[in-house]
Formats: C-alpha cells, structure tokens, sequence
C-alpha cells in the first residue's frame, strides 16, 4: 500500500482515538520540544543577559513574529484548501496550492526581511523602545532579518509534511530543530560570550537548516504533495488569504497589541517603580510570555496537528467523523488547559527564577505575582484554539476570524482601558479576561456549528459559511 493510500485511509477509518494518538501526540511533542527550547532560551537570556536584554527582546519580538505571521497566512491558508481538495481527490488541485504557496512564501519573506533590516530603528521606536532599549533591539531585528527568506518556511513545511503523513517526520525535525537551537545558544551566548545577537543567530540559523530538512520529501517526490508548475489564480489567492487570514489576524493583531501593552507597561512601571520601573515591568511581561510557552505551544500542537483530519472529512463530506475528530481535541486541550492552570499557580516563585536572577528581587516579587494572577487564562484558553483551529480547518474563515482577532485584538484593547486603574495587575488580569470572553464567543460558534450539522444534512453539501 502506498504511503499516499495509507495517509487517506487513517484520515478516513481510523478510530478518533487511534488517530489522536497518531496524529496528535507527535505534535504535542514538537511544541512540547519548542516549550523546552523556548524555556531555555528564557533562562539563557535572563540569567545571563539580565532584565535589559530580556526587555529589548520582548521590544522587538512583535515585529519578528509578524514576519513569521505573513509566512504562516499562506501556509495556515493553503493547508485548509489542500486537505479539502485531498478529500475530494482532486490531487491535481493539491498540488498546484502546494507548489504556488511555497513560493508566496519566499516572496513575503524576503520582503518583510529587507523592511525589517533597514527600517529596524524606527520600527523598534514604533514599539515602545526607549534609548536605553534602542540599540539592543535593532541589532536584534537586523540579525533575524538576514535570515528571514528562508527560516519562515519552516513553518509551512511542518503544516505540508503533516497533511502528506509524515507526521513523526515533522515531529523529528522540530525536535533536532530546537536541540539545534540550544546548542548554539549554549556556544553563542556561553563560549563567545556574544549578546542578543547570539540569540538571534542561534534560532535562525537553526529554523534555515529545519526548512531545508523539511523540504527535502517534497524536492524527491517522496511525500503525498508534489512540486508543479504553479498556475496563479485569483480564485486561489481569495481562498488561501480567506482560510489563512484568522491565525494571521490572530498573530498580527496580537503583535500590536503587544506593542500597545509595552508602551502602556512603561507608563504603569514607572508609575508603580519609579525610575527604571518601565522596563521592570516590560521584563515581567516578557517573563509571562515565556511561561505562556508552558501550555501553549500544547494546545497549538493539538488543535493544529488533528487540522488535516479535519479539512479532508469535511471535503469528503463525512460530517459524523467530523465531530468524533473535533471531540478529540477538545477533550485534548483541555486537560492540557486545567494541568497548566494548576502548575503556573501553585508554582509561580520556582517558574519565575528560572528566568530571573536572585539578586533581581524586585523583579522576581513582582514576576511571581503576576504569573499567579495570568495562569487563570488557561483555564478558558483552550476552548478559543481549539475552535479558531476547528473552523479554519474547515474552510469557515469568517467564524475563525471572529474567535482569533476577538482574543488577540479587540477583547485585550477593550479590556486594557477598562482594567487602567487596577495599574498593572490590570494588565495581568487582562489575559483571563480575554480568554473567558473568547470562550463564550467560541461556544456560540460551536453550538451554531453543530446545528449545521444536523443529522439529517450529513449528506448535503454546506452552502455557507459561519
């Protein structure tokens, strides 16, 4: 049986639990892999750069994570049209989607990369950064820049090999990836002694490398996607920037809302801290985010790794499995959702002084508090990536769309002016605010989802979105 019959054949027939495991655990270990590597990082940064280098990369990270952002619109965008084409058998299509989104993305990157090189002063000024921050964040942005053609191809390629079954593939190259990245950390920033560009260089390089280990299957012809000649067309444009468009908005919009929590930590750290309390209080977002990487590399890898399943029963209109597959990762989030709640609660001093010096103690006091009070968002997150991820996968971008910029965007900037005179508990208390909005939101859909798939339309061809 070939691999491409055996790929479609545990899509279509095996059981939700069996695929869960198959399918699913490997992604949890990739972004269980990426929490460990990103982990580390942290403690790397923050042990041995100190709370200013921790600032200015959390400075410049937005702008870093758009680029990515871009490339992962065309990959999160074609990866839904291609499954659903895999459904229906229209191979051809698939492939054409493939081959033409590879090449977008190349294109994006290398804009973006020349954007971000030269315009990095200003940019790193658009997002808060103080004289004391400006240097360290420029060379930063400027070094991952030199690298932005090919690293953000990763991304896509993990997306292809997953939907081509090459799932425990996907789950070496990340692993190697980040053991990769740590290796390099440990010589760039321990035996060279360089700074926030040893950072840089170790997670680009390593993410260059991971993108042409992953794309050789696809160079060879040895997966389910093949390379073709790409054929433009308008019509798959529109439905690569429909379905990719709520994890971009999600990612972007999440970008400026960043940008928009560090300018107003500045103001609400020097309120609460005097002199130096902005980037006292822009460490300790930075921290927060860190130990976001507990969970929420997880959840991702969850409800992005059962995506594939997803979009080929829906093309092929197998709406039953559709919910047993959906089920599975609901299920999946949330334990991983409750387990992380509970670990960041009871353990927010020994979780903060991985990242912080002992003689930091201000920083540490306060990064403690804040986590204690953050960790209550995972008790909602779950269901919002679950579901932006289950109606993506489907090719319900409108609905998707709600749910990622609702929890990145709209939901934190209305809560941020309403939260203001709680200081900066406010700002930590933002994120579970958020994330109960974006659960209630999700449930609505859900719910309308479901109707939709009543028994008695399982065979009926659905004529709209959500």
């Amino acid at each position: 049986m070939s691999a491409q019959t055996k790929t479609e054949k545990m899509y279509a027939t095996a059981p939700p639990g069996r695929l869960f495991f198959t399918v699913a655990m490997p992604g949890m270990i990739s972004m269980f892999a990426m929490s460990i590597y990103s982990l580390i990082e942290g403690i790397f940064i923050g042990q041995t750069l100190g709370e200013s280098a921790f600032a200015a990369i959390n400075i410049a990270m937005p702008l870093v994570m758009i680029t990515f952002a871009l490339a992962d619109l065309v990959g999160v965008g074609a990866s839904a049209p291609i499954s659903i084409a895999l459904g229906r058998g229209d191979r051809e299509t698939a492939n054409n989607v493939f081959s033409a989104s590879v090449l977008l993305i190349f294109l994006v990157s290398v804009s973006m990369g020349a954007i971000m090189f030269f315009a990095a002063e200003p940019l790193a000024r658009l997002m808060g950064a103080d004289a004391e921050l400006l240097s360290t964040s420029v060379r930063y942005l400027r070094t991952v820049a030199l690298c932005s053609p090919l690293a953000p191809i990763f991304f896509a390629m993990d997306n292809y090999l997953r939907i081509s079954g090459y799932v425990k593939t996907s789950m070496a190259i990340n692993i190697l990836c980040n053991l990769l990245t740590l290796a390099l950390l440990t010589l760039f920033l321990l035996v060279f002694k360089m700074d926030v560009v040893g950072s840089a260089l170790a997670t680009s390089i390593s993410m260059c490398l991971a993108a042409v280990v992953a794309l050789l299957p696809f160079i060879f012809k040895q997966a389910l996607l093949e390379f073709r000649r790409p054929k433009f067309s308008l019509s798959m444009l529109r439905q690569i920037a429909a379905c990719g468009s709520p994890v971009f908005l999600s990612n972007v919009s999440g970008r400026v809302t960043s940008i928009l929590m560090n300018i107003s930590l500045m103001t609400l750290g020097a309120r609460a801290f005097g002199e130096g309390g902005g980037q006292t209080a822009v460490a300790i977002y930075a921290v927060l985010m860190y130990s976001s990487d507990l969970a929420w590399p997880l959840l991702y890898g969850i409800a992005d790794s059962l995506s594939p399943a997803l979009g080929y029963n829906w093309g092929a209109k197998n709406f039953r499995r559709v919910k047993s597959i959906s089920a599975s990762a609901f299920f999946g989030t949330a334990v991983v959702g409750l387990l992380s709640t509970a670990l960041l609660f009871f353990f927010p001093d020994r979780i903060a002084a991985w990242f912080v010096k002992a003689e930091d103690t201000r920083l540490l006091t306060e990064a403690t508090r804040a986590i204690r009070l953050f960790c209550t968002a995972y008790l909602f997150r779950w269901l919002a990536v679950t579901t932006q991820s289950l109606l993506s996968a489907i090719g319900k971008p409108l609905a998707a769309m709600l749910v990622s910029v609702g929890t990145a965007f709209v939901f934190p900037i209305l809560l941020l002016g309403a939260l203001w005179p709680l200081g900066l508990d406010g700002i930590w208390l933002n994120f579970a605010f958020v994330n109960l909005a974006a659960a209630v939101l999700s449930i609505i859909l859900v719910l309308r989802l479901l109707r939709e798939m009543r028994p008695s339309d399982l065979e009926r061809p659905k004529k709209s979105d959500v």
